[in-house]
């Protein structure tokens, strides 16, 4: 089982924990992963952890799409991984949500699962460099020729003779996307991914993988999950310390009708808890929303507990069909633990 480490996105303050991702590459972790939101940006703190580290692989976790064209969005991969060593960069992409979308990019939601393909389709085209690139697509294309157009548009080719070879890595959840996952994808990686949901969704991926024209197949994907861990001698103070973030992104991360983290706890069996944690929590009763959040859900979602606890709990996440697992703030003490389960 490979180790990524997520560091996310900044607070107020741009920090990146080179140290801890130093720490990370020392004990045989696969990658370090980035986000962004509407604050810092997700390719910069790679850029800037390239030079420091040697061949931990660079991955963004996830790349809002409304963020960049999608050439530019291969521009920056293609640059970075010529930089940092070729073979190095994974562009994790990823839709957002309408509120990010059109109130921060000031973008239409569109059709995200066709915009994804798309966006994909194009910078795979501009990577490989086999012609001008041209692509005539349900949600975009290039050259343009909307309205605003003057028509003078035309294909190009990348100067840049870069890796035609970077993997993408896609961050989806609904049906329609998954398919697209399995269909021209590199591999899958979503948020709430647990060994109980991986079997619920992995027919979507495999009817993706079935219009594949590559060849590859269900072993050629990375499927990296995200796993909550703590490290403490009390569960309850651990379910309870996460009860506030978990009230948040289901009550209050996304619009009422569109919220993918509610409907994660939903397809994981809580709907009632998860209409009853946003009821509370948009009205303003964050305390209460936070109680209302049930203890097996958050226990479903990682590894809580003393560290026999956690080995005695990991060959279910070993096991489970994912290639890498995605671990958050530990200490050098902790990471070192699990990398050594990993290892096992």
């Amino acid at each position: 089982m490979k180790l990524g480490l997520d560091i996310g996105y900044s607070g107020a303050r741009m920090t990146v924990p080179v140290e801890k991702v130093q720490e990370a590459e020392r004990l045989g972790f696969d990658s370090v992963w980035t986000a962004e939101a509407y604050g810092s940006d997700c390719f910069t703190p790679l850029a800037y952890l390239a030079p420091l580290t040697k061949k931990i692989r660079l991955c963004t976790g996830i790349a809002q799409l409304a963020a960049r064209t999608p050439a530019n969005c291969a521009m920056v991969a293609q640059t970075l991984d010529a930089l940092a060593g070729e073979g190095r960069v994974v562009v994790g992409l990823g839709v957002s949500g309408p509120q990010i979308v059109e109130g921060w990019y000031g973008q239409p939601w569109g059709k995200p699962a066709t915009r994804l393909r798309d966006y994909t389709m194009i910078m795979k085209k501009i990577w490989r460099r086999e012609g001008p690139v041209s692509y005539e697509g349900k949600e975009i294309s290039l050259p343009y020729r909307g309205p605003g157009a003057t028509g003078l548009g035309k294909p190009l080719k990348s100067i840049l003779h870069g890796n035609p070879n970077i993997p993408v890595v896609f961050g989806t959840g609904k049906a329609a996307s998954v398919r697209v996952t399995g269909e021209v994808a590199d591999g899958w990686s979503v948020m709430r991914l647990t060994p109980d949901t991986l079997p619920q969704a992995m027919p979507w991926l495999k009817e993706g993988l079935a219009k594949r024209t590559d060849g590859k197949t269900l072993k050629d994907l990375e499927i990296a999950g995200n796993v909550l861990i703590r490290f403490t001698d009390d569960v309850r103070v651990a379910l309870d310390e996460l009860k506030p973030h978990f009230a948040l992104y289901v009550g209050g991360m996304g619009a009422q009708d569109v919220n993918f983290h509610k409907d994660a706890m939903v397809d994981h069996g809580f709907g009632a808890a998860a209409d009853r944690i946003q009821e509370l929590y948009l009205a303003g009763r964050k305390a209460e929303a936070a109680a209302a959040v049930p203890d097996e859900y958050i226990d479903a979602q990682g590894l809580f507990g003393p560290f026999a606890r956690i080995k005695e709990r990991w060959p279910r996440w070993r096991d489970c069909g994912m290639t890498l697992l995605r671990i958050g703030d530990l200490s050098f003490e902790e990471m070192s633990q699990m990398a050594a389960l990993a290892r096992e």
